[in-house]
């Protein structure tokens, strides 16, 4: 009987165990960061020419049976002494270039040395195109606070483009501590949340290149007013502007410049404001611009771009556009957390 007992209560205390084991909730999983590459393609009509810069590719829309995309032109490497052009093509590699969107103001005003750095927005049944604007097309050490952001507006992806009176619609701060009061340039737009979200890069006084970082302004109206977000900047190092519509959140891809742990990558935020690494990117692309077909739909079924274009380099050759296309080799697996 004594046995019987111990092995009873032995019997109970094994169950009661696995009981215990059964209620007792799985340890947590940890993110796990996916991967996504490049391929670059050699473009026609306006990849690489003799004599010839094509640089800072917009956004790509597609307008009927067109694929539409801006740039910088001019006949200097960098975008100080541009006008800002567009081409179109059925499959995105043969292009056909258009002619000038926007040109140059007069001499002296903010934009009369130089229009660059285009991007598109499509709302309200026209489109807005955002451009960078200098008052001088050379620089001599210190550089001096001078590009500012205008818009142009179009019945037609075709122009004719008329400059908003409003403009300039984004400066750089009067106040030489904030991370964007040495400039600002590279706007890139999306509709959320019945919003116009404005990403734009700036870089602080004293601060180089590598120190750029990304800030967001938000108008109720495509024209603006477009007022700068109190959180910004949003992430602490991004030099090229790349961001589309994730899911119910927004993703942004980040360059080559930055803080180590951020660079190269993909990152992510539910709130638009708020990123988290999410993919490595390897060959990641140069100042890109992205096919984003839900950018401007609020639609929710937003994902990483398929395809794009770049700034292309080659020896001999003045920067030109390059064709991009994006693969996920390895799929970002959040935590549960997440």
């Amino acid at each position: 009987m004594k046995h019987m007992l111990v092995l009873g209560l032995m019997v109970g205390l094994i169950a009661c165990t696995a009981v215990q084991a059964q209620d007792k909730p799985a340890p947590a999983t940890k993110a796990e960061l996916g991967t996504a590459k490049v391929t670059r393609t050699d473009l026609s009509g306006i990849g690489a020419e003799k004599g010839v810069m094509r640089r800072d590719p917009s956004d790509v829309i597609k307008v009927g049976d067109f694929y539409y995309v801006w740039y910088s032109k001019g006949t200097i490497s960098s975008g100080y002494d541009a006008t800002v052009w567009y081409a179109t093509s059925k499959d995105g590699l043969v292009w056909t270039e258009k002619g000038m969107a926007v040109d140059k103001g007069k001499e002296g005003t903010w934009e009369g040395a130089s229009v660059f750095t285009p991007n598109i927005m499509v709302a309200e049944g026209k489109y807005w195109l955002f451009y960078t604007g200098t008052s001088r097309s050379f620089y001599k050490k210190p550089f001096n606070p001078d590009s500012k952001i205008g818009i142009a507006v179009s019945d037609s992806p075709d122009g004719p483009w008329k400059k908003l009176d409003t403009n300039p619609a984004l400066i750089n701060s009067d106040k030489k501590e904030d991370f964007d009061s040495h400039l600002v340039d590279d706007a890139c737009l999306i509709i959320r949340d019945g919003k116009y979200w404005f990403y734009y890069k700036g870089r602080q006084q004293g601060k180089s290149s590598a120190q750029t970082q990304l800030g967001l302004a938000i108008a109720d109206k495509p024209q603006g007013p477009y007022v700068k977000h109190k959180s910004n900047p949003v992430i602490p190092g991004n030099h090229e502007v790349l961001v589309w519509a994730h899911g119910s959140g927004v993703a942004a891809m980040i360059g080559t410049t930055g803080p180590k742990q951020i660079t190269r990558s993909i990152m992510y935020a539910e709130d638009g404001l708020n990123f988290k690494k999410t993919h490595n990117v390897l060959n990641v692309p140069h100042a890109a611009g992205a096919y984003r077909p839900e950018a401007f739909t609020e639609s929710g079924k937003g994902d990483i771009p398929k395809w794009g274009v770049e700034i292309g380099k080659r020896k001999g050759f003045l920067p030109f556009i390059h064709r991009v296309d994006f693969t996920v080799v390895k799929p970002h697996k959040p935590a549960e957390s997440e």
